[in-house]
Protein backbone atom coordinates (compact mmCIF):
# COMPACT_ATOMS: atom_id res chain seq x y z
CA UNK A 1 0.00 0.00 0.00
CA UNK A 2 1.36 3.31 -1.19
CA UNK A 3 2.52 5.37 2.07
CA UNK A 4 3.10 8.79 0.05
CA UNK A 5 1.05 11.20 0.61
CA UNK A 6 1.42 14.83 -0.49
CA UNK A 7 -0.81 18.11 1.38
CA UNK A 8 -0.84 20.07 -1.77
CA UNK A 9 -3.02 23.27 -1.84
CA UNK A 10 -5.44 21.37 -3.87
CA UNK A 11 -5.48 18.04 -2.06
CA UNK A 12 -6.53 20.43 0.74
CA UNK A 13 -9.18 22.89 -1.34
CA UNK A 14 -10.66 19.26 -2.34
CA UNK A 15 -10.74 18.68 1.57
CA UNK A 16 -12.52 21.89 1.99
CA UNK A 17 -15.03 21.13 -0.44
CA UNK A 18 -15.21 17.17 0.16
CA UNK A 19 -14.39 15.27 3.32
CA UNK A 20 -13.31 11.96 3.12
CA UNK A 21 -15.78 9.62 5.35
CA UNK A 22 -15.24 6.12 6.20
CA UNK A 23 -16.65 4.03 8.48
CA UNK A 24 -16.43 0.59 9.80
CA UNK A 25 -18.53 -2.00 12.66
CA UNK A 26 -16.82 -3.25 15.89
CA UNK A 27 -17.22 -6.79 17.20
CA UNK A 28 -18.58 -9.02 19.81
CA UNK A 29 -16.08 -12.26 19.90
CA UNK A 30 -15.34 -15.71 21.22
CA UNK A 31 -11.55 -16.89 21.10
CA UNK A 32 -10.31 -13.79 21.34
CA UNK A 33 -6.58 -13.78 22.30
CA UNK A 34 -5.80 -16.65 19.87
CA UNK A 35 -5.65 -14.38 17.07
CA UNK A 36 -1.80 -13.24 18.78
CA UNK A 37 0.57 -14.95 17.26
CA UNK A 38 1.83 -15.55 20.49
CA UNK A 39 -0.35 -17.92 20.42
CA UNK A 40 -1.69 -19.09 17.11
CA UNK A 41 2.11 -20.29 15.86
CA UNK A 42 2.75 -21.89 18.83
CA UNK A 43 -0.50 -23.86 18.65
CA UNK A 44 -0.93 -24.20 15.21
CA UNK A 45 -1.33 -27.87 15.26
CA UNK A 46 -5.02 -27.88 17.25
CA UNK A 47 -6.14 -25.63 14.11
CA UNK A 48 -6.54 -22.26 16.21
CA UNK A 49 -9.76 -19.90 15.43
CA UNK A 50 -11.76 -17.10 16.51
CA UNK A 51 -15.70 -16.18 16.05
CA UNK A 52 -17.08 -12.96 15.69
CA UNK A 53 -19.77 -11.28 15.25
CA UNK A 54 -19.64 -7.52 13.62
CA UNK A 55 -22.42 -5.29 15.24
CA UNK A 56 -23.70 -2.61 13.76
CA UNK A 57 -22.40 0.12 15.88
CA UNK A 58 -20.50 2.02 13.25
CA UNK A 59 -17.28 4.22 13.76
CA UNK A 60 -17.15 6.93 11.77
CA UNK A 61 -13.85 8.55 10.47
CA UNK A 62 -13.85 12.17 8.65
CA UNK A 63 -10.85 13.92 6.76
CA UNK A 64 -10.53 17.47 7.15
CA UNK A 65 -8.38 20.15 6.76
CA UNK A 66 -6.15 21.84 9.19
CA UNK A 67 -3.38 23.88 10.13
CA UNK A 68 -0.46 23.57 7.49
CA UNK A 69 2.38 21.30 8.97
CA UNK A 70 0.15 20.12 12.11
CA UNK A 71 -2.60 17.58 12.92
CA UNK A 72 -5.34 17.40 14.93
CA UNK A 73 -7.60 14.55 16.14
CA UNK A 74 -11.16 14.48 18.14
CA UNK A 75 -12.85 11.95 19.27
CA UNK A 76 -15.98 11.90 21.10
CA UNK A 77 -14.95 10.38 25.32
CA UNK A 78 -11.08 11.60 24.65
CA UNK A 79 -9.79 15.49 24.83
CA UNK A 80 -9.15 16.71 21.72
CA UNK A 81 -5.30 16.76 20.51
CA UNK A 82 -3.39 18.78 18.09
CA UNK A 83 0.41 18.50 17.21
CA UNK A 84 2.71 19.52 14.86
CA UNK A 85 2.46 16.11 12.52
CA UNK A 86 6.22 15.10 12.64
CA UNK A 87 6.49 15.26 16.31
CA UNK A 88 3.09 13.49 17.25
CA UNK A 89 3.16 10.85 20.22
CA UNK A 90 2.41 7.36 19.81
CA UNK A 91 1.97 6.56 23.55
CA UNK A 92 -0.93 8.80 23.70
CA UNK A 93 -4.80 8.21 24.43
CA UNK A 94 -5.08 8.42 21.04
CA UNK A 95 -1.61 7.28 19.53
CA UNK A 96 -2.45 4.58 17.17
CA UNK A 97 -4.61 7.45 15.03
CA UNK A 98 -1.59 9.45 15.35
CA UNK A 99 0.68 6.58 14.25
CA UNK A 100 -1.48 5.96 11.54
CA UNK A 101 -1.16 9.55 10.18
CA UNK A 102 2.42 9.39 10.57
CA UNK A 103 2.06 6.11 7.89
CA UNK A 104 0.90 8.31 5.52
CA UNK A 105 2.56 11.25 6.13
CA UNK A 106 -0.15 12.95 6.95
CA UNK A 107 -0.17 16.70 7.58
CA UNK A 108 -2.62 19.74 7.58
CA UNK A 109 -5.14 17.44 8.46
CA UNK A 110 -7.78 16.85 11.38
CA UNK A 111 -9.46 13.24 11.59
CA UNK A 112 -12.78 13.82 13.27
CA UNK A 113 -13.77 10.27 15.01
CA UNK A 114 -17.28 9.44 15.95
CA UNK A 115 -18.06 6.08 17.72
CA UNK A 116 -21.72 4.83 17.97
CA UNK A 117 -20.58 2.62 20.93
CA UNK A 118 -19.32 3.29 24.58
CA UNK A 119 -15.98 4.68 24.81
CA UNK A 120 -13.37 1.67 26.28
CA UNK A 121 -16.45 -0.64 25.73
CA UNK A 122 -13.94 -3.23 24.85
CA UNK A 123 -15.68 -4.06 21.42
CA UNK A 124 -12.36 -3.29 19.29
CA UNK A 125 -13.27 0.55 18.69
CA UNK A 126 -9.75 1.30 18.50
CA UNK A 127 -8.77 -1.11 16.10
CA UNK A 128 -12.27 -0.19 14.01
CA UNK A 129 -11.32 3.51 13.93
CA UNK A 130 -7.35 2.57 12.30
CA UNK A 131 -9.03 0.60 9.83
CA UNK A 132 -11.53 3.30 8.80
CA UNK A 133 -8.52 5.85 9.20
CA UNK A 134 -6.28 3.08 6.66
CA UNK A 135 -9.30 3.05 3.79
CA UNK A 136 -10.13 6.97 4.19
CA UNK A 137 -6.03 8.19 3.95
CA UNK A 138 -6.33 5.20 0.84
CA UNK A 139 -8.90 7.04 -0.71
CA UNK A 140 -7.33 10.06 -0.11
CA UNK A 141 -4.41 9.25 -1.90
CA UNK A 142 -6.29 7.25 -4.92
CA UNK A 143 -8.39 10.32 -5.46
CA UNK A 144 -7.83 11.01 -8.80
CA UNK A 145 -6.99 6.80 -10.08
CA UNK A 146 -8.95 5.32 -12.27
CA UNK A 147 -8.02 1.94 -9.72
CA UNK A 148 -8.21 2.93 -6.66
CA UNK A 149 -10.94 0.35 -5.17
CA UNK A 150 -11.75 -0.69 -1.83
CA UNK A 151 -8.97 -3.80 -0.49
CA UNK A 152 -10.51 -5.22 2.81
CA UNK A 153 -7.53 -7.38 3.28
CA UNK A 154 -4.85 -5.19 2.53
CA UNK A 155 -6.18 -2.57 4.68
CA UNK A 156 -7.47 -4.58 7.70
CA UNK A 157 -3.89 -5.95 7.52
CA UNK A 158 -2.38 -2.14 7.05
CA UNK A 159 -4.08 -0.68 10.41
CA UNK A 160 -3.19 -4.29 12.34
CA UNK A 161 0.60 -3.94 11.28
CA UNK A 162 0.56 0.03 12.53
CA UNK A 163 -1.16 -1.50 15.51
CA UNK A 164 1.35 -3.60 16.31
CA UNK A 165 4.09 -1.35 16.09
CA UNK A 166 3.27 0.75 18.51
CA UNK A 167 0.93 -1.26 21.02
CA UNK A 168 4.13 -2.07 22.74
CA UNK A 169 1.98 -5.50 23.73
CA UNK A 170 1.19 -8.22 21.22
CA UNK A 171 -1.78 -7.59 18.73
CA UNK A 172 -4.27 -9.98 17.53
CA UNK A 173 -6.10 -8.98 14.11
CA UNK A 174 -9.66 -10.13 14.54
CA UNK A 175 -11.09 -6.74 15.48
CA UNK A 176 -9.75 -5.43 11.59
CA UNK A 177 -11.51 -8.33 10.23
CA UNK A 178 -14.49 -7.84 11.87
CA UNK A 179 -14.49 -4.11 11.34
CA UNK A 180 -13.17 -4.77 7.34
CA UNK A 181 -15.79 -7.41 6.43
CA UNK A 182 -18.56 -7.68 8.52
CA UNK A 183 -20.97 -10.45 9.46
CA UNK A 184 -20.82 -13.19 11.11
CA UNK A 185 -17.56 -15.19 10.59
CA UNK A 186 -14.80 -17.55 11.93
CA UNK A 187 -11.17 -16.71 11.14
CA UNK A 188 -8.72 -19.68 10.94
CA UNK A 189 -5.27 -18.51 11.92
CA UNK A 190 -3.00 -19.77 9.43
CA UNK A 191 0.78 -18.93 10.49
CA UNK A 192 2.33 -20.33 7.05
CA UNK A 193 4.51 -18.54 4.94
CA UNK A 194 3.18 -19.96 2.09
CA UNK A 195 0.20 -19.07 3.01
CA UNK A 196 -2.79 -16.27 4.11
CA UNK A 197 -2.77 -15.54 7.62
CA UNK A 198 -6.03 -15.83 8.12
CA UNK A 199 -8.85 -17.88 6.49
CA UNK A 200 -12.70 -16.39 6.49
CA UNK A 201 -15.36 -18.77 6.58
CA UNK A 202 -18.85 -17.20 7.33
CA UNK A 203 -20.63 -19.10 10.11
CA UNK A 204 -24.11 -17.36 9.24
CA UNK A 205 -25.34 -15.61 6.16
CA UNK A 206 -26.94 -12.55 5.70
CA UNK A 207 -30.18 -13.54 5.19
CA UNK A 208 -30.01 -15.55 8.68
CA UNK A 209 -28.95 -12.34 10.37
CA UNK A 210 -32.14 -11.36 11.87
CA UNK A 211 -33.07 -14.45 13.42
CA UNK A 212 -29.58 -14.51 15.48
CA UNK A 213 -30.54 -11.24 16.14
CA UNK A 214 -33.15 -12.65 18.49
CA UNK A 215 -30.73 -14.79 20.08
CA UNK A 216 -28.05 -12.59 21.51
CA UNK A 217 -27.80 -10.21 23.95
CA UNK A 218 -25.12 -7.43 24.15
CA UNK A 219 -24.79 -5.29 27.61
CA UNK A 220 -22.54 -2.46 28.59
CA UNK A 221 -21.03 -2.71 32.03
CA UNK A 222 -20.70 0.86 32.34
CA UNK A 223 -16.78 0.11 33.60
CA UNK A 224 -14.33 0.98 30.73
CA UNK A 225 -11.72 -1.90 30.17
CA UNK A 226 -8.30 -1.72 30.40
CA UNK A 227 -7.01 -4.99 28.15
CA UNK A 228 -3.12 -3.99 27.96
CA UNK A 229 -3.16 -5.82 31.13
CA UNK A 230 -4.95 -8.95 31.13
CA UNK A 231 -3.34 -9.62 27.59
CA UNK A 232 -0.26 -9.13 28.92
CA UNK A 233 -0.88 -11.50 32.14
CA UNK A 234 -2.14 -14.25 29.69
CA UNK A 235 0.62 -13.73 27.45
CA UNK A 236 3.40 -13.77 30.35
CA UNK A 237 1.76 -17.23 31.63
CA UNK A 238 1.98 -18.48 28.03
CA UNK A 239 5.52 -17.25 27.45
CA UNK A 240 6.64 -19.24 30.69
CA UNK A 241 4.79 -22.45 30.06
CA UNK A 242 2.60 -22.09 32.41
CA UNK A 243 -1.62 -23.00 32.02
CA UNK A 244 -1.01 -24.17 28.13
CA UNK A 245 -3.42 -27.13 28.79
CA UNK A 246 -6.81 -24.67 29.42
CA UNK A 247 -5.48 -22.93 26.39
CA UNK A 248 -5.59 -25.72 24.04
CA UNK A 249 -9.29 -26.64 25.76
CA UNK A 250 -9.76 -22.88 24.79
CA UNK A 251 -8.99 -23.72 21.51
CA UNK A 252 -11.39 -26.84 21.66
CA UNK A 253 -14.45 -24.94 23.25
CA UNK A 254 -14.03 -22.26 19.99
CA UNK A 255 -14.21 -24.83 17.68
CA UNK A 256 -16.70 -26.89 18.96
CA UNK A 257 -18.93 -23.45 19.27
CA UNK A 258 -19.02 -22.24 16.38
CA UNK A 259 -19.78 -25.66 15.00
CA UNK A 260 -22.51 -25.62 17.35
CA UNK A 261 -23.89 -22.26 16.24
CA UNK A 262 -23.79 -23.28 12.61
CA UNK A 263 -26.00 -26.08 13.07
CA UNK A 264 -28.39 -23.90 15.39
CA UNK A 265 -27.68 -25.75 18.62
CA UNK A 266 -28.31 -23.03 20.70
CA UNK A 267 -27.78 -24.91 23.86
CA UNK A 268 -24.45 -26.55 23.47
CA UNK A 269 -23.17 -23.24 21.97
CA UNK A 270 -24.34 -21.67 25.33
CA UNK A 271 -22.44 -24.24 27.70
CA UNK A 272 -19.38 -24.07 25.54
CA UNK A 273 -19.60 -20.07 25.55
CA UNK A 274 -19.78 -20.70 29.57
CA UNK A 275 -16.98 -23.22 29.99
CA UNK A 276 -14.43 -20.83 27.71
CA UNK A 277 -15.36 -18.10 30.25
CA UNK A 278 -14.82 -20.17 32.95
CA UNK A 279 -11.61 -20.94 32.20
CA UNK A 280 -10.50 -17.63 31.52
CA UNK A 281 -11.44 -16.63 34.99
CA UNK A 282 -8.96 -19.17 36.53
CA UNK A 283 -6.50 -17.43 34.28
CA UNK A 284 -6.76 -14.31 35.42
CA UNK A 285 -9.95 -13.85 38.29
CA UNK A 286 -10.41 -9.90 37.45
CA UNK A 287 -11.03 -10.30 33.68
CA UNK A 288 -15.02 -9.99 35.31
CA UNK A 289 -15.87 -6.73 37.66
CA UNK A 290 -18.92 -7.39 39.98
CA UNK A 291 -21.49 -6.49 37.30
CA UNK A 292 -20.03 -8.63 34.91
CA UNK A 293 -19.95 -11.91 37.53
CA UNK A 294 -23.89 -11.16 38.62
CA UNK A 295 -24.49 -10.79 34.72
CA UNK A 296 -22.46 -14.28 33.81
CA UNK A 297 -24.29 -16.09 36.79
CA UNK A 298 -27.57 -14.90 35.68
CA UNK A 299 -27.20 -16.20 32.00
CA UNK A 300 -25.88 -19.60 33.41
CA UNK A 301 -28.85 -20.10 35.56
CA UNK A 302 -31.26 -19.37 32.64
CA UNK A 303 -29.50 -21.88 30.44
CA UNK A 304 -27.63 -19.17 28.29
CA UNK A 305 -24.09 -18.26 27.51
CA UNK A 306 -22.41 -15.28 28.80
CA UNK A 307 -18.77 -14.05 27.59
CA UNK A 308 -16.98 -10.87 27.96
CA UNK A 309 -15.87 -9.20 24.56
CA UNK A 310 -12.32 -8.33 23.92
CA UNK A 311 -9.60 -9.68 26.88
CA UNK A 312 -12.59 -8.26 29.59
CA UNK A 313 -11.59 -6.06 32.40
CA UNK A 314 -14.88 -3.97 32.12
CA UNK A 315 -16.74 -3.00 29.21
CA UNK A 316 -18.98 -5.30 27.57
CA UNK A 317 -20.15 -8.57 27.77
CA UNK A 318 -22.74 -10.89 25.45
CA UNK A 319 -25.36 -13.18 25.82
CA UNK A 320 -26.35 -16.54 23.54
CA UNK A 321 -29.26 -18.73 23.77
CA UNK A 322 -32.71 -20.53 22.98
CA UNK A 323 -35.33 -16.96 21.81
CA UNK A 324 -37.23 -18.04 25.57
CA UNK A 325 -34.24 -18.33 27.38
CA UNK A 326 -33.01 -14.81 25.81
CA UNK A 327 -36.38 -12.93 26.14
CA UNK A 328 -36.16 -14.20 30.04
CA UNK A 329 -32.54 -13.19 30.75
CA UNK A 330 -32.71 -9.92 28.71
CA UNK A 331 -35.04 -8.19 31.81
CA UNK A 332 -32.75 -9.14 34.40
CA UNK A 333 -29.75 -7.87 32.96
CA UNK A 334 -31.95 -4.68 32.66
CA UNK A 335 -32.41 -4.87 35.93
CA UNK A 336 -28.83 -5.45 37.30
CA UNK A 337 -27.43 -3.01 34.46
CA UNK A 338 -29.80 -0.11 36.03
CA UNK A 339 -27.74 -0.40 39.08
CA UNK A 340 -24.34 1.69 37.52
CA UNK A 341 -24.56 4.49 35.86
CA UNK A 342 -24.50 4.50 32.15
CA UNK A 343 -24.58 0.58 32.25
CA UNK A 344 -27.41 -0.69 29.89
CA UNK A 345 -28.03 -3.20 27.31
CA UNK A 346 -26.75 -1.76 23.29
CA UNK A 347 -29.03 -2.41 20.59
CA UNK A 348 -28.25 -5.56 18.95
CA UNK A 349 -28.07 -5.78 15.42
CA UNK A 350 -25.55 -7.55 13.09
CA UNK A 351 -23.61 -5.59 10.24
CA UNK A 352 -23.11 -7.53 7.18
CA UNK A 353 -21.64 -4.22 5.35
CA UNK A 354 -18.09 -3.94 6.49
CA UNK A 355 -16.12 -1.03 6.05
CA UNK A 356 -17.62 1.53 3.95
CA UNK A 357 -15.96 4.46 2.53
CA UNK A 358 -17.84 7.72 0.92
Amino acid sequence: MDSELCMDKQLIKKLESEPIEASAPCRIDMGGTLDISTFSYPMRYLAPCTFNIALGLRTRVRLLPYSKGRIKISSRGFKDAQFAADAAPFDHPMGLMFATGAYFNAHGIHIDIDSQSPPRSALGGSSVAAVALVAAFSKLLNLDKAEARLNRRSIALTAFQIEQSVAGVPCGIQDHLAAAYGGVNIWHWRPDSKQSVFRRQCAVRKASHKKLERHLLVAYCGHPHVSKDINGMWVRQFLSGRCRDLWAEIILCTRRFAAALITGDYRQAADLMNRETAIRRTLTPDVLDNVGEKLVNLARQNNCGARFTGAGGGGCLWALGKIENIDRLRPMWEKTLSAREEARLLDVKIDHRGLVVE
